[in-house]
């Protein structure tokens, strides 16, 4: 739009002042001679206008020279005016399409970060299961040493019971002995064979004594071998236990760690688009620079705007790909970076199998 004081009539009276002087009524001049004000795209739609019905006397040829340096430097003007708008405006939809990967990509890192410190933690809390199966290896032979050594025990014990009642069948048959000799000689020596016999039966009875406590000693020997038996039954269940625990650790650890390397290589591609748009924008500045040399030379004006028009498309086209490529990393990031079990979970099942 014109600027308010400036219309149709005030630039055909200074082109017509300009005409009396002998000066080629061109954009700038007509602009000079309005006091720098208006624009130069409005003055230019004037001037056209009054031409189409006034048109300017006719020149020697170097006035015509002059009028058509007006025209096309009236119209570099307007395209560098175009030109330096849109560039402008892409410039900062630029700016902002880059602020918002740098954004993501600060948020990419931090989330890696995150994964790395979690895995950190499960490595640690790996080692812990570890040592604590190490503990339960060492009791556990410990145990068996022990069971081993019991077991010996009662095998000593069993020795010592076949040898006591080798020991009360020889003195059984002893008393048979006597007391067929007593029957031989019970009257003569009847006292010597009441003695005999009271003598055998308190030794007899001592020897009862002695084997029950023994089975007695045997007996509770026993309990304690059936229940290390079932405290090494229990042992190896929780030892199986957590040898599954670990396996299932570690498949989780592999996975994350295909997960993480899926992150890498989803901010490698977010790099390299961010990459691949530093390097539109810069052949597109070189671009508009060769745009102006062209304009100078006043030589294929509008088909360099169009190049340039295209090529600031495309720019557009390759921003609006990078953004919906790291909007569907967005939605996908977060089922990567889902983990199956945390350390807190690893300590209740590990307390629940210890109980």
């Amino acid at each position: 739009m014109a600027r308010a004081g400036i219309n149709k009539a005030v630039v055909q009276k200074a082109r017509q002042s300009l005409l009396a002087k002998g000066i080629n009524p061109s954009i700038d001049a007509v602009r000079t001679a309005l006091g720098n004000t208006g624009s130069k795209t409005t003055i230019s739609r004037y001037l056209k206008e009054i031409e189409a019905r006034d048109p300017k006397p006719d020149t020697n040829s170097q006035s015509l020279s002059k009028e058509l340096s007006a025209l096309v430097e009236s119209l570099v003007s307007r395209v560098q005016e175009e030109g330096t708008e849109t560039l402008v405006q892409a410039q900062a939809e630029f700016d902002e399409q880059r602020l918002t990967l740098e954004k993501e990509a600060v948020a990419r890192q931090a989330e890696l970060e995150n994964l790395a410190q979690q895995v950190s933690t499960m490595n640690a809390a790996l080692q812990l299961q570890a040592q604590e199966l190490q503990t339960c290896h060492s009791s556990l032979q410990t145990e068996i040493t022990r069971n081993a050594r019991i077991s010996q025990s009662c095998t000593d014990l069993e020795l010592r019971v076949q040898e006591k009642d080798a020991h009360i069948q020889s003195l059984e048959e002893k008393h048979v002995h006597a007391r067929n000799a007593l029957e031989h000689y019970r009257t003569a020596v009847k006292e010597q064979r009441e003695q005999d016999q009271r003598r055998h039966e308190t030794q007899l009875h001592q020897v009862h004594t002695e084997l029950r406590q023994l089975q007695q000693t045997l007996i509770v020997k026993q309990d304690e071998l059936g229940r290390l038996n079932r405290d090494n039954e229990r042992l190896l269940s929780e030892a199986r236990q957590r040898g599954k625990t670990i396996a299932s650790q570690e498949d989780q650890i592999a996975r994350q760690g295909i997960e993480i390397q899926a992150l890498k290589l989803s901010e490698a591609k977010a790099i390299g688009a961010r990459e691949q748009l530093d390097d539109l924008v810069g052949a597109l500045r070189q671009e508009i620079k060769h745009q102006g040399e062209a304009i100078r030379k006043a030589s294929g004006v509008e088909h360099q705007l169009a190049i340039a028009h295209q090529t600031i498309e495309v720019l557009h086209l390759e921003a609006a790909m990078a953004s919906a490529k790291e909007e569907e990393f967005e939605k996908e990031a977060p089922g990567r970076a889902s983990e199956p079990s945390s350390p807190k979970e690893l300590r209740r099942r590990k307390k629940k199998s210890t109980e």
